[in-house]
């Protein structure tokens, strides 16, 4: 641990994930100033890392904070105060002014033009250390203690550190008993519960499909309004892809009542209408009647895709689309628009593990993420009870909500400072 002298102001910041970084990396460092980070492991932004498998998803190019809001299943409350402080234009220019350039693809996402997240961590990094921002790793925090002169964190190693500012950015936490640490400090937490999740769908044939991707598909659960459209892709567990990962997001509560047991009904065709694809049907059977079905697909989906379906509908591979049976139609246009798949669990990758819950958004102040139980204690990101949809949404939060609590940690200990003293 450091030792400091009696005038110097110390902030100290638990976790070295996207939140707790960029926040160290924003506070601009002054004689008489120590930030301190302390990781539980033995790494530094390990979703950072891993987003966007190996890219870095930084943020969306959605510069419309209405629209920006409605990304978020949770926590527009906050958010609606937050991300006009620090917007995706600013995550834009903050790393470009570090000579990093991101790029935008077609859906909108962003990504360093790298294609590389280690561009985005080595940015981070290296503003960190310019900053004299100190890193321990393997500090666990056990308990947190408001004192009189500020905060004291004890360590599970038996250590403590007296700071004068606490900002809490050590990531969401699977189970309600993990966040007792912070319960003891009288915050509430909101129940946590996985989001972005992919489903699984064991012993269904359709897992035999595994790598194929569609462009835009709807899913939608069955018995409830949750409905998503994106692409989406076929695994050897089941599915996942954007459209897959929006319904687990905006559904997490709900899909975790259900103990992950229910009926996605995926829409291969969601541009067509019932009507519209009898029509269109109607047509291929007059105008091309002579085709084989297997040989002349229509709505340009995977071929191994179509030829799954055909065969789930009992359709042979020596049928013309003249001979097709009406029974045999309709029940192609059921499996086109509402092919039904038994979901029975979910899988979650630990290093992009997002959970929908944490610390009660009541008891923050959004224009500062200063608790309105402990002065002087802050949270940032995911331990917040906030989470997006996938697109970069949970990476802007992150970086909104530390660069609001660095800039206000530092207002806050130049205001205190006795006169004269530098800060």
């Amino acid at each position: 641990m450091p030792e400091t002298a009696k005038s110097t102001k110390r902030i100290a910041i638990i976790g070295a994930g996207a939140a707790g970084c960029f926040a160290a990396a924003s506070i601009a460092n002054r004689p008489g100033l120590e930030v301190v980070v302390f990781e539980k492991t033995g790494n530094v932004m390990m979703k950072v890392k891993a987003s966007g498998g190996g890219r870095c998803n930084v943020t969306h190019e959605c510069f419309e904070i209405p629209e920006l809001l409605t990304r978020y299943p949770r926590g527009k409350q906050l958010l609606r105060k937050s991300l006009y402080q620090f917007t995706p234009a600013d995550t834009i220019k903050w790393f470009a002014q570090r000579g990093v350039k991101l790029k935008t693809e077609n859906d909108g996402r962003m990504f360093p033009e790298t294609d590389s997240s280690q561009t985005i961590i080595d940015c981070i990094w290296q503003e960190m250390m310019l900053q004299k921002v100190q890193v321990y790793y393997h500090k666990t925090v056990s308990k947190i203690k408001k004192t009189d002169s500020g905060i004291n964190l004890l360590f599970a190693d038996g250590s403590n550190y007296s700071a004068d500012a606490v900002l809490v950015a050590a990531g969401g936490f699977p189970k309600k008993e993990q966040y007792q640490w912070l319960t003891a400090t009288g915050h509430s937490i909101e129940n946590p519960v996985p989001s972005l999740f992919t489903f699984n769908i064991p012993s269904n044939p359709v897992t035999e499909l595994m790598g194929v991707s569609v462009p835009n598909a709807t899913v939608k659960i069955a018995g409830t309004k949750l409905q998503q459209t994106g692409p989406l892709l076929i695994t050897h567990w089941g599915m996942s892809g954007p459209a897959i990962l929006k319904t687990s997001a905006v559904g997490a509560r709900e899909l975790a009542e259900k103990n992950y047991d229910f009926t996605a009904l995926i829409n291969w065709l969601p541009a067509y209408t019932d009507s519209d694809l009898k029509e269109k049907l109607a047509d291929i059977r007059k105008e091309q009647g002579k085709q084989l079905v297997q040989h002349k697909n229509p709505f340009e989906l995977p071929r191994r895709l179509w030829e799954f379906l055909l065969e789930q509908c009992g359709i042979k591979e020596d049928v013309r689309w003249g001979e097709l049976p009406a029974a045999q139609q309709n029940k192609l246009t059921e499996y086109l628009l509402r092919n039904a798949y038994a979901v029975k669990g979910k899988t979650t990758f630990k290093e992009e593990f997002v959970t929908c819950g944490g610390i009660s958004l009541s008891e923050i102040e959004p224009q500062t993420m200063q608790s309105r139980k402990v002065p002087g204690l802050y949270f940032a990101g995911e331990i917040l009870d906030v989470d997006g949809i996938t697109g970069g949404y949970n990476f802007q939060h992150a970086w909104s909500s530390g660069w609001i609590a660095a800039q206000n940690i530092q207002a806050q200990l130049a205001a205190r400072r006795p006169e004269g003293e530098p800060v």
